[in-house]
């Protein structure tokens, strides 16, 4: 029993960091300066593959999260959101699910209606080779294949600032 309620709280504390520490940085996306973007080569919830080189010349948003994170959870409406505003562009988003099993995440998909990929990391080797340490955490590659942005802990996706980081580089800036 002391296993597990360390184990919780171990589990709070890692999805509470994000936003707690980090909520005045999440406001804003901050620029990348982390080095080589690594390799991404995973599956999908459907069991499809994903090749992040098979990207290249789109803007990819990749977002690191769980089912059991509240604040993951509260920022994908609006990671949705900002698809849908890029419809029809070369902006694909890429959630990765760290670490849970196909059948929560597919219950998860289908109770909030999002129309997003979900790749499945289940051994963390892409969380790692990210270097993710709390969730949410998220990228954007620009179409050059290079990461441009990071965010840790949740955000508004659909705002402003974001709409015209990623116009920004749909456009080669």
């Amino acid at each position: 029993m002391r296993i597990l309620a360390t184990f919780g709280v171990a589990i709070a504390l890692f999805c509470a960091g994000a936003t707690a520490a980090d909520a005045h940085a999440a406001a804003a996306l901050t620029p990348w300066s982390g080095g080589a973007t690594p390799s991404l080569a995973l599956k999908d919830v459907n069991g499809g593959a994903h090749d992040l080189a098979r990207y290249k010349g789109q803007v990819v948003l990749i977002n690191f999260w769980a089912t059991w994170c509240e604040p993951c959870r509260q920022e994908m409406p609006s990671i949705q959101r900002l698809r849908d505003t890029f419809a029809g562009k070369p902006f694909v988003v890429l959630a990765i699910n760290v670490d849970e099993p196909d059948a929560r995440v597919r219950r998860f998909l289908e109770q909030t209606h999002l129309d997003l990929p979900v790749l499945m990391d289940p051994n963390k080797t892409a969380t790692r080779g990210w270097g993710v340490r709390v969730m949410p955490t998220t990228f954007i590659v620009g179409p050059d294949g290079r990461i441009r942005y990071r965010s840790m802990g949740d955000m508004d996706w659909s705002t402003e600032t974001v709409v015209s980081a990623v116009s920004r580089l749909l456009t080669g800036g």
